[in-house]
């Protein structure tokens, strides 16, 4: 069977390799892919919001099966076209990735169907956004409601910056139209984790647990980037946080899609936040989140395409997921200036040299190919990414990786698990 995986990052990279390996695939292909990608699979020119070029290209191709990455084209219905034409596409319809498309319609459907989250409220207008502001106090969480590429949550410290993160977005300033729409909710405390499921609108099999880490300085300072690493498993989703994930949180939110007109069939990210024993859900991702994808692609034992099929075609029944003992963690190389401006075209040394660290893979993100060298092409560049029996051991070997690999600027923390360790 042939293969499509759509996107280009870190997280597109990891879907490949794990396909690649698989006894039923013959074939794969990426849209747009990058230059680590194209070590693995056939790297097509095509845009990811190039709808009709990837479907004539999947028909052309007789594509067996196509992988959706990122969230733009399963927000512009790319599932819905392959369906159509009778393809075999893994992703969430158009109707259902609305629950990363508008926070908005999360928000409301959590608060509809008891799935815990903070107070809230969304918002057009800067003057009763800010008399919100006013009476719920700093810090406080403030959202753009639509896509941002992971960038458009901001937690305000304080009452100016609070103002002017509203003002900005809602003038179109800040995230243009995914911006013109805001919610603002309650600051909650505790430690953030990563909960993923594969559903085809009625059975759930839950991935490992993993831990994001957002900020791009190390202890959790500065801007929120897309994502600066992560690891799993996480130690702080313990048995009774995990179940408690599944009833409270994912149970009620396919449940509820579902009762919705909206059932969701793909895999399905809740970003959580854990309190002792209390469980919050901060936002939820329609795909698999980048870096959470990387680690845990490396720990899964089991064939993913048969998994990926099996939601595809709505049966997940009888099917299971098995997990290597092992840690696994991903350090985010990027470029000096990343969330903000960042220059690209620096030549990236030292690749090879990670080939002779086992158990270590370096994912590419945002890479291209100029004079047959490899430089960087995009904030995020690539993934370091390492098991090891303990998450000491895999934090050891990824950073060993990272030691190797230079361009001018490379920017990373130097902290991804330490959270673990603690526990």
């Amino acid at each position: 069977m042939k293969v499509l995986v759509i996107g280009s990052g870190g997280r597109e990279h990891a879907l490949v390799w794990k396909v690649a390996q698989s006894p039923l695939v013959s074939k794969v292909y990426c849209a747009p892919g990058n230059p680590g990608i194209g070590m693995i699979a056939e790297n097509v020119p095509l845009k990811v919001d190039d709808l009709p070029g990837l479907l004539a290209f999947a028909q052309r191709e007789e594509i067996g099966l196509t992988v959706v990455g990122p969230e733009l084209p399963l927000s512009l219905g790319i599932v819905d076209l392959f369906e159509e034409y009778g393809l075999t596409i893994f992703g969430a319809r158009r109707n259902a990735a609305i629950i990363e498309a508008s926070k908005a319609f999360a928000k409301d459907l959590m608060k509809k169907y008891r799935i815990p989250t903070a107070a809230y409220e969304v918002f057009t207008d800067v003057e009763p956004a800010v008399a919100f502001i006013d009476r719920v106090g700093v810090p406080i969480v403030i959202k753009a409601d639509g896509l941002a590429a992971g960038k458009g949550v901001i937690i305000a410290q304080t009452r100016e910056e609070a103002v002017a993160t509203v003002t900005d977005m809602l003038s179109g300033n800040a995230f243009g139209e995914a911006g013109s729409r805001v919610v603002i909710e309650e600051f909650l405390r505790g430690e953030e984790a990563s909960f993923l499921a594969f559903t085809d609108g009625k059975n759930i099999i839950p991935l490992a647990s993993a831990q994001d880490h957002k900020a791009v300085f190390d202890g959790d300072q500065g801007p929120n980037t897309g994502g600066m690493g992560a690891y799993s498993p996480a130690p702080v989703v313990t048995p009774s946080i995990h179940a408690k994930a599944m009833d409270e949180v994912m149970r009620r939110a396919v449940d509820g899609m579902a009762a919705e007109g909206r059932p969701y069939r793909g895999v399905l990210y809740a970003g959580l936040m854990i309190d002792g024993e209390h469980v919050k859900t901060l936002e939820f991702n329609a795909r698999f989140g980048d870096p959470e994808c990387q680690p845990l692609l490396m720990r899964m034992k089991s064939d993913i395409v048969p998994i990926l099929l099996a939601v595809a075609q709505g049966d997940l029944g009888g099917l299971a997921v098995e997990w290597h003992d092992k840690a696994a963690v991903c350090v985010v190389m990027a470029s000096k200036g990343y969330p903000g401006d960042y220059a690209k075209g620096d030549v990236i040394t030292g690749l090879d040299a990670t080939a002779g660290i086992g158990e270590l893979f370096v994912f590419h993100a945002g890479t291209a190919l100029r004079d047959g060298k490899v430089v960087t092409n995009g904030g995020r560049v690539l993934g370091v990414t390492a098991l090891g029996t303990t998450v000491r051991e895999a934090i050891d070997r990824a950073y060993r990786g990272v030691a190797a690999i230079a361009w001018e600027g490379a920017h990373f923390r130097r902290d991804i698990g330490a959270k673990a360790l603690k526990r």
